[in-house]
């Protein structure tokens, strides 16, 4: 069916290159369901409705996207060669001023706030371009890129391919700016029409549409997988945010590009779709895994907390809490979380250092800074 199917053209610009035109979503022929999709899309299906159940057996979810958001800020950012850690994330939030800490830890940061104020904004608005470019603006704002205009669509063209690359030796060539009406239009219909097509598969499309459009002068890459968690959450298929799928298309790296571009070249959406019904499944199930582990940890360390914090039990189980929410802290912050002396909340830490549930991360004498190190490495950091 792909080799029947159009998906756009390389029509040539004025000044000679050629750049793509893609044609309008759903494609047509329409996505061939095969056996195998069919296969892919009742176990993407079945990942995500156990992710979901798992998530709803947290004792307070809302604690727990905390750490799922940053892990995919981390790994969509590391796609486009940042190399932050979870770690040198979780201390930029928490003001460590860590002078080994990657410079590009900020254009994390920003990946987080531009997370937030997404799925803040999809409580009273639709996904849509407006949105789609707040969300750029988040992200880009005073980083790497921060001279790209951000939060609006580019007026010049773009292009894709090796670092310092020019124009004419670029591998692919997205629409010129004067295109943009018809097509981020026609985008901007394509979410929210009834069409009849499994939610995942539109989803898929959508998110390959995105990033052939191109839409900006940089974080196209980004603001595209952001879009996959935000329908996802949009049309109810997660009630949180906890599919860090850029974990799969960072390991798959060359790839993912491969079938996005051949999406373009071949009209192939079905190797493409197959490809990320796969990672939803893959990623759900790792997710899952690690929203049970949560909770055998929490429930492992209230214990340890009853069994050997005697009259410190009370505030220890209350900080524990916390930590679940902001693994870095000092004694400081414990103090001012709980409303209680610094004595009582130094008391507190060290028993959690005591029992290997805390870990001193300065080595300093003062002010000292401490990290819920179970907890993280769940995440694999």
């Amino acid at each position: 069916m792909a080799g029947q199917r159009t998906t756009g053209s390389y029509v040539k610009q004025p000044t000679g290159y050629s750049a793509f035109i893609p044609r309008r979503l759903p494609p047509h022929p329409a996505i061939q369901i095969d056996p195998e999709m069919q296969a892919l899309l009742s176990k993407a299906d079945r990942a995500l409705g156990r992710l979901d159940g798992s998530i709803q057996t947290l004792p307070n979810p809302e604690l727990f996207v905390f750490m799922y958001v940053r892990k995919e800020a981390v790994l969509s950012s590391q796609i486009e060669g940042t190399q932050a850690s979870l770690n040198d994330l979780l201390a930029a939030e928490a003001k460590l001023h860590d002078r080994s800490a990657p410079s590009d830890v900020h254009e994390v940061v920003n990946y987080v706030s531009a997370f937030n104020h997404g799925l803040s904004r999809l409580k009273e608005l639709p996904l849509s371009l407006r949105l789609i470019r707040e969300i750029h603006e988040k992200l880009m704002t005073g980083v790497r890129g921060h001279n790209m205009t951000p939060g609006e669509f580019r007026t010049s063209q773009n292009w894709i391919g090796p670092p310092g690359c020019t124009l004419n030796q670029a591998l692919f060539i997205p629409p010129p700016h004067t295109e943009f009406p018809g097509l981020l239009g026609d985008f901007e219909k394509f979410l929210h029409e009834p069409i009849v097509m499994p939610e995942l598969l539109k989803i898929g499309l959508a998110h390959a549409q995105f990033e052939t459009i191109h839409p900006f002068l940089d974080g196209n890459g980004r603001v595209g997988r952001l879009l996959i968690t935000f329908l996802l959450c949009e049309k109810n298929m997660l009630i949180k945010p906890v599919l860090y799928l850029s974990h799969y298309l960072r390991k798959h790296r060359n790839r993912y590009y491969e079938l996005l571009q051949g999406t373009r070249d071949r009209g192939d959406y079905e190797a493409w779709l197959k490809f990320f019904l796969n990672g939803v499944t893959e990623v759900s199930s790792e997710a899952t895994e690690t929203a049970r582990a949560i909770v055998g940890l929490r429930e492992s360390h209230r214990q340890l907390i009853a069994d050997k914090f005697g009259m410190g039990a009370r505030n220890g189980m209350r900080l524990l809490e916390h930590m679940f929410e902001n693994p870095y802290f000092s004694v400081n912050d414990v103090a001012k979380r709980l409303s209680i002396t610094f004595v009582a909340a130094n008391n507190v830490v060290k028993k959690l250092v005591r029992e290997k549930m805390a870990v001193e991360i300065t080595g300093r004498y003062r002010n000292r800074q401490y990290s819920y190190a179970p907890y993280i490495k769940l995440f694999g950091a």
